[in-house]
């Protein structure tokens, strides 16, 4: 059963969200009219209304967060305000279809809601986590905010998709979701734009090898342990037979090329900004050894890293932090350094550089599970149960007019009915991690804006 779905999105603009994109590609050929509402971006993405493929894009004007946490607040309000605007004048949808962060979309879900639309809570990150991870304040007011917020979403939603088991695994325990309102959707790379290209032996400059990192540069995501690793494989390992790019953007960019400097690495390390799919398939192609130097943290052991699933596809080994769901992903598509261990990190380099036939046989192995267990394929069937479970949905306006109609010739003073939400289970006040008390005994081993 298809209808008129709306996807809302806040961090990045449509297309350029491919994870976005592929899920209303995916819909639309199952029959759905699809609606997205985005911010625009600033050098793509810029119509405020198209339709592309199908699919029904309305954008709006968004500032992006500086200024720490406040900042994040003006913009995630002035992003809810817009969604709700566009939302009114697309009208009456049977499906609304929430992407985070931030878990603030609920609010206009529950308005959807009373028109008779189910809520889909599709959950790209853990804002707790995510919090806890990328502005190191502790467990402090805002937290628990962020908490709260991610307790409503839940007991909105009618169906929740996860990107991963961990995420699942939130979603039932401190979410409260039963087993068949939570569906895996994970993100797999397009294989009809990850494909190898011939190698550009131009972008060497003359070294032997290349090592690349493709992927947003934010706090969290590590670029400087990657910068302070390249380093350590200079002066404690001995190389200098190779050299780095680093492709992408984000809030740490300028601050990660002074940090080069800084670690005098600017004659080998080049750091490209963000690059049109023909560039980032040569420097991938081209790459020797690429790496993923997400830090262990609350989000990150938690999270599905797009960068490890893109060098899969491109036949790429991987040097990783050992980190529960990049395991998950990766399996023996990497080598995996003891987490956060700068040192050990840059070793596992040097190791694959010296190994062509491992580095061979990790790629295979990387772009088979893309092409098999991990592919979009398997995420595409999953989507679609996870919307056929949402429609099964009783009406909640349906629902909450037999409820008038009990209490109809009950005496009393009037007063509002309760909201009705599909969660069957109550959830402790308390906020259950899902990283926290992971042990390990092995250690051999989710969202920018479009700037």
């Amino acid at each position: 059963m298809a209808g008129k779905a709306l996807i809302l999105v806040e961090n990045l603009s449509v297309p350029f969200d491919r994870r976005v994109w592929q899920e209303s590609t995916t819909l639309r050929d199952a029959g759905w009219d699809v609606h997205v509402i985005c911010p625009q971006g600033t050098k793509r993405d810029t119509e405020r209304e198209v339709e592309l493929d199908g699919v029904k894009i309305h954008r709006y004007p968004l500032r992006a967060a500086v200024g720490g946490p406040l900042g994040y607040l003006q913009e995630y309000a002035s992003a809810l305000w817009h969604t709700y605007r566009l939302a009114r004048k697309i009208g009456r949808v049977d499906v609304v279809h929430a992407c985070n962060p931030p878990d603030l979309f609920f609010l206009l879900a529950r308005r959807l809601k009373r028109r008779g639309a189910r809520f889909v809570f599709d959950q790209h990150d853990l804002v707790p986590e995510l919090y806890l991870s990328r502005f190191g304040r502790g467990e402090d007011r805002l937290y628990r905010l962020v908490c709260w917020l991610e307790r409503r979403t839940y007991v909105a939603a009618d169906v929740v998709i996860a990107t991963n088991e961990s995420y699942r695994t939130a979603a039932l325990t401190r979410g409260g979701k039963r087993p068949d309102q939570v569906f895996v959707v994970r993100s797999a790379p397009a294989g009809s734009r990850f494909c190898p290209v011939p190698r550009d032996e131009t972008i060497r400059r003359d070294k032997p090898y290349l090592i690349c990192y493709l992927g947003v540069m934010g706090p969290q995501d590590g670029v400087d342990y990657a910068l302070r690793s390249l380093a350590k494989l200079r002066d404690e390992v001995g190389r200098s037979d190779w050299r780095a790019v680093f492709v992408g953007a984000g809030d740490t960019f300028d601050a990660m090329r002074a940090m080069a400097d800084d670690l005098k690495l600017s004659d080998v390390v080049e750091f490209t900004g963000r690059v049109p799919d023909d560039d980032l398939l040569r420097y991938l192609s081209s790459a020797d050894v690429c790496l993923a130097p997400d830090p262990l943290n609350p989000l990150n052991d938690v999270s599905t890293m797009n960068k490890i699933m893109e060098y899969m596809a491109m036949s790429r080994p991987i040097v990783s932090f050992d980190l529960r769901e990049a395991r998950v992903s990766a399996g023996d598509a990497a080598v995996y350094a003891t987490p956060n261990d700068e040192s050990e990190f840059a070793k596992h380099i040097s190791a694959l550089l010296d190994d062509p036939d491992l580095r061979r046989r990790m790629g295979e192995i990387g772009r088979a599970r893309v092409a098999g267990e991990l592919s979009w394929d398997r995420s595409r069937i999953a989507l679609i149960a996870a919307y056929e479970a949402a429609i099964a949905t009783p009406d909640p306006s349906s629902v909450a007019s037999r409820r008038r109609d009990a209490t109809a010739g009950v005496t009393g003073p009037d007063r509002l009915l309760p909201a009705v939400h599909t969660r069957q289970d109550s959830v402790d006040d308390e906020d259950h991690q899902v990283a926290a008390g992971v042990q390990r005994s092995d250690t051999s081993l989710g969202h920018q804006r479009d700037d």
